[in-house]
């Protein structure tokens, strides 16, 4: 079991285009198993990543934590996983696996540092390198099994914004009794749709325009609002017992706490540019909650892979080649795209 190279999308600067190029992986650990990749999800993040719009980002750089494939090679001591089996792998790859949050599978959160799939620097030193390449190694720990059900490639990006929406869904009790506000139809928001109505709750999305209504409707919304109307606030004042916020923009969040019912919670999933202005009152008066979110551990991913199985329910992509990709963040950060771009890895064929 030795290291061997791997095609892959680098990154070299943040200014820079991406090169189509080979990457080392490592030995496969006694724990590991590599997973040829046959599809990675674009997650804005790395585009905030690879543009350096969070601060400092190590170079060269392979993005991607939104991977799908299947297993070519496992370690000795592997028991979950075979040659053959389709798998995925999320935004963490390590954790210390002996704090509090581990052992109650929140691994990111772990006290340690969670190692992320990319741009973070493992135990051993390393900087991680993601999955817009041609396979990886990584802990058995951090491997989900993809039900037969799901595509490999609508199923890549679950691995990101599947949990990021399932997580707050299920925490805050979005269910059969629950009237549940989607703000946003990208990428993190059209799976919220899917997944809060397959939970049974009544969805409304609200967005900035009613463009996506149709699309809204055939995902499991009941309702659609323009944000830009006035009267949607108005008419829409007390309503909602979770609100989901899917987007990064400055929102007046005090409008927006006015639309839940006492005791419900608006939830933020994006993070804006500029800090939330939030008055207490718009809070305490009637005890609701402002809340943000993560993802989830890796019990619950494998679970939300599970559930949206069983509910029929994926990503709704477009599939891209590697030499489509610099066009592509451009798209997403213009929001044109419907709804996540997923590279076909197969398209990878290094140039030098």
């Amino acid at each position: 079991m030795t290291a061997h190279t791997t095609p892959a999308l680098s990154v070299p600067s943040a200014s820079a285009p991406f090169r189509q190029t080979t990457i080392e992986r490592r030995d496969l650990r006694a724990d590991d198993v590599r997973i040829d990749i046959a599809y990675a999800g674009i997650c804005h993040s790395d585009i905030h990543q690879v543009r350096e719009e969070w601060g400092t980002s190590p170079f060269p750089m392979v993005p991607g934590h939104e991977i799908a494939g299947v297993v070519s090679e496992v370690g000795e001591s592997v028991t979950r996983y075979a040659v053959g089996d389709r798998v995925g792998v999320g935004c963490m790859v390590d954790s210390c696996g002996e704090c509090e949050m581990c052992r109650a599978d929140e691994e990111q959160f772990c006290t340690k540092g969670s190692v992320m799939t990319y741009a973070g620097e493992g135990y051993d030193g390393e900087i991680t390198m993601g999955g817009y390449a041609g396979s990886v190694a990584v802990s058995e720990r951090f491997v989900c099994r993809i039900p037969e059900g799901l595509g490999l490639d609508a199923a890549a990006p679950l691995l990101c914004a599947g949990i990021t929406t399932y997580a707050p869904l299920k925490r805050w009790g979005a269910g059969p009794d629950a009237r549940v506000a989607v703000i946003g139809m990208g990428g993190l928001g059209h799976m919220g749709v899917k997944i809060a109505a397959a939970m049974g709750a009544e969805v409304t999305v609200l967005s900035r325009t009613l463009a996506k209504a149709e699309d809204a409707r055939a995902y499991g919304a009941a309702h659609q609002y323009s944000t830009k109307e006035e009267a949607t606030f108005t008419e829409l004042a007390g309503s909602f017992d979770l609100i989901l916020n899917t987007v990064s923009a400055d929102l007046p969040m005090e409008d927006y706490l006015a639309l839940l019912k006492p005791f419900g919670a608006m939830v933020n999933v994006g993070i804006p540019n500029s800090p939330y202005s939030v008055p207490p009152g718009s809070v305490v008066g009637q005890s609701k909650v402002l809340a943000g979110s993560m993802i989830g551990g890796i019990a619950m991913t494998q679970e939300m892979l599970d559930f949206c199985a069983e509910h029929g329910i994926a990503a709704t992509i477009e599939t891209i080649s590697a030499d489509e990709v610099d066009a592509a963040y451009d798209k997403v950060v213009a929001g044109d795209v419907r709804y996540r771009y997923v590279i076909d890895v197969s398209t990878i064929t290094p140039t030098d």
